[in-house]
């Protein structure tokens, strides 16, 4: 990232520390190679400023003193960890202090500052808060997605940080999870489609480190549990939860957080062979690891981390550690473990290179402090503007009886329901703070006000929370309701996962007057509502839209037809958790399922008469997982769809997703489900497969869709 290097703000301190012929040294350099920089830097530092660089500690129990004493090279804002002014002015100020700190030390190596800034830059009071992750996966957009880390970037820049814990490419396979919000879907092709704003954080100006989370497998756990176990064979944990971090290793993603949760009882916090072997080794990934919160410390299962948990946990492959409040306890037993021969030294120094590669790479020694210029973008009007986007592209029409879209003009329309004049539920978890919190908690729009600027004068718009005071005279009723904010474990269901009894009393009031009903859902996830819907004339998935309510105005008063597509199954009863696309099980709405208002749909634009065709593979042993995505870039609709290819070299498809993959000798066919026979001008159909081979696995020569040879990307 860059940053304004303000020679006025270094104090006497920091320039005392400096060393005598600064201008010598090479790592101090900016011509230099960065390979050759850090390998100077590296040779100058002693084994405390090397492990020092491994640390990380909550920003509430750390000094600019401490950094300076104990070389600390991270710092981070837990959630809800803000400074008392907290604003733009107030982060920078913050960051700054501590950076002066870690300047202060004899080889001046700056620290990173981390924040969870998973849905905008959500812990700086007046941030845009964009759609969750599950939102914009039902807009199926990576270039959105891109455009949302570029904006991100702009605003955790604007507040002094340089470094996000996000995305979550997490693959979320049980709905009952907590964290099931910030996964983009059950899919994994879809998962690393939408890792684009890995490149929208990063490689953009200004940029920001990104942090692909977490490794691997934590949305696949039996029943759900957040931080629980999953217990998946090797060929599944690799064909489901490993490509997104994949694709996120290709788009060069700088960071990766290793996963609270085991793999066949073992936590990946201690897990060698899926930290080092498969994700520095096998997918090439040159980035620096990051334990998740205090993450060491469940590695034994016992409370109190160990001098034996830090040595399993570094030799796994770990970099930086996570330790939020017992970072000194943490250096004891690291420095400890290295003495005793338990931790070689070359692994200290892997993790110190890749560590000071990031900064080097991010500009940190060059423009160590706050860039204060990007102060104004946050909650810009352009950024507002592209939430409002993101919202309406990621609303779902579930049902519709005809009622949607609303006129605008005339008569009454009603408005009730825990959410609709409530912007901290629709901003849901990890908002200013860790769990979020339902109330006026940050700027924005709530749907109530985004439908009362939607109809402005034309139409009556009476609220009531409850339902209560609606009669027969109004024309329509909007309901919108759902789940109160929750982040993680706090979020998990065992049980029901209904709408609670406030809601479905608030909607039957609204029925009980004989008003055409529309139901909103405001949710991190499907709800258990296959007894209720059959009842209501409009349903509405708006999952976790964030501070732009107005976008879900736009699409239930037909500014903007519906487009979102289901990115999970939606169950038909919370029983059948797990549910998810192929897994055989009937679904209420299946996934890809969403309406749209066909009367409305603007005509496509014309493309050029062809198909594009995206293949790629992950390469193990004797097998392979596939991922293919076909385009129709032709102006006419493919209907049904049909791509083929042919393997040169014995390849056999073993289980496919998302489409029917057939084989007959060589020749393969891959066909549309029941969900997506169809490919419009410029759809996209992405589905992938697991197969075999005996050592060889090349590319097919090409593809055609419904015989029309494709172009190969």
């Amino acid at each position: 990232m860059k940053r304004a290097l303000v020679l006025a703000l270094f104090t006497g301190t920091l320039t005392s520390a400096a060393p005598a012929d600064a201008a010598a040294l090479p790592y101090q350099d900016p011509t230099l190679p960065v390979a050759q920089r850090v390998g100077d830097l590296l040779a100058r530092m002693s084994l405390d400023d090397k492990l020092g660089q491994m640390t990380q500690a909550e920003r509430a129990v750390v000094t600019p003193a401490d950094l300076t004493q104990y070389r600390i090279g991270s710092v981070l804002s837990g959630g809800g960890s803000a400074p008392a002014q907290n604003d733009p002015a107030g982060w920078a100020d913050l960051y700054d202090g501590l950076q002066r700190g870690a300047l202060a030390t004899p080889l001046q190596i700056p620290m990173i500052y981390g924040i969870d800034a998973v849905h905008g830059n959500n812990n700086v009071l007046g941030a845009t808060i964009f759609p969750h992750n599950i939102g914009l996966g039902a807009t199926r957009d990576p270039d959105l997605a891109q455009r949302i880390g570029r904006a991100t970037a702009e605003e955790v820049v604007g507040s002094g940080q340089d470094w996000t814990f996000a995305p979550c490419v997490c693959v979320a396979r049980n709905d009952r999870w907590g964290r099931t919000y910030e996964s983009f879907s059950e899919n994994p092709d879809l998962v690393s489609q939408m890792s684009t704003v890995v490149t929208g954080l990063q490689d953009g100006t200004p940029k920001v480190l990104a942090t692909a989370k977490h490794y691997v497998g934590d949305g696949g756990t039996t029943n759900g549990t957040d931080q629980g176990d999953t217990q998946l064979s090797e060929a599944e944990l690799r064909s489901v939860h490993l490509p997104p971090f994949r694709a996120a290793v290709q788009r060069g993603v700088g960071s990766v957080m290793i996963s609270f949760s085991s793999w066949n009882g073992q936590k990946l916090h201690g897990h060698r062979y899926l930290v080092t072997d498969v994700l520095k080794g096998e997918l090439g990934f040159t980035g620096f690891t990051v334990s998740d919160w205090a993450g060491i410390d469940q590695i034994d299962g016992q409370r109190g981390f160990t001098q034996a948990e830090v040595a399993q946990a570094i030799n796994a492959g770990l970099d930086m550690i996570m330790v939020p409040n017992e970072w000194r306890l943490f250096l004891t037993h690291l420095k400890a473990a290295v003495n005793a021969g338990q931790i070689p030294m070359s692994r200290i120094d892997d993790a110190n290179r890749r560590i000071l590669t990031k900064k080097f790479e991010y500009g940190l020694f060059e423009q160590p402090l706050a860039d204060r210029s990007y102060a104004s973008t946050v909650g810009s009007a352009a950024h507002r503007t592209l939430a409002r986007e993101a919202v309406r592209r990621s609303q779902v029409l579930l049902k519709n009886s005809g009622v949607l879209p609303l006129a605008k003009n005339g008569g009454k329309i009603f408005v009730a329901g825990k959410s609709a004049d409530d912007i901290g539920n629709q901003s849901g978890g990890w908002t200013l703070s860790w769990q979020g919190a339902s109330g006026n908690t940050v700027p924005g729009t709530t749907i109530l006000q985004g439908i009362r600027d939607a109809v402005g004068s034309q139409a009556t718009v009476t609220y009531a929370r409850d339902g209560s005071g609606i009669d027969g005279s109004y024309r329509a009723a909007i309901a919108v309701v759902g789940e109160t904010p929750y982040a993680e474990g706090a979020g998990d269901r065992t049980g029901s996962l209904t709408l609670d009894a406030t809601d479905l009393s608030t909607i039957n009031r609204l029925r009980a007057a004989g008003v055409p009903t529309v139901v909103v859902l405001v949710s991190g996830r499907p709800l258990d509502i296959a007894s209720q819907v059959g009842d209501w004339n409009a349903v509405v998935a708006s999952w976790l839209p964030g501070s732009e309510g107005g976008g879900v105005a736009d699409v239930l008063f037909g500014d903007h037809a519906p487009t979102g597509k289901l990115p999970v199954t939606w169950m038909r009863s919370a029983s059948q958790q797990p549910v998810n696309d192929g897994d055989g099980q009937t679904a209420l709405y299946p996934y890809g399922h969403g309406l749209t208002y066909t009367t409305t749909d603007p005509d496509p634009e014309p493309q050029p008469s062809s198909c594009r065709v995206t293949y790629t593979t992950n390469d193990w042993n004797n097998g392979f997982t596939a991922s293919v995505s076909v385009t129709n870039t032709g102006t006419a609709p493919v209907n049904p769809w049909s791509t083929q290819w042919t393997y040169t070299a014995g390849q056999r498809v073993t289980q496919a997703w998302s489409a029917r993959v057939t084989q007959s000798g060589t020749a393969v066919t891959a066909t549309g489900e029941a969900w997506n026979p169809s490919l419009a001008p410029g759809a996209t159909a992405t589905f992938g497969f697991n197969g075999s081979h005996t050592g060889s696995n090349p590319r097919p020569p090409s593809f055609t869709l419904n015989g029309s040879t494709c172009t190969a990307a």
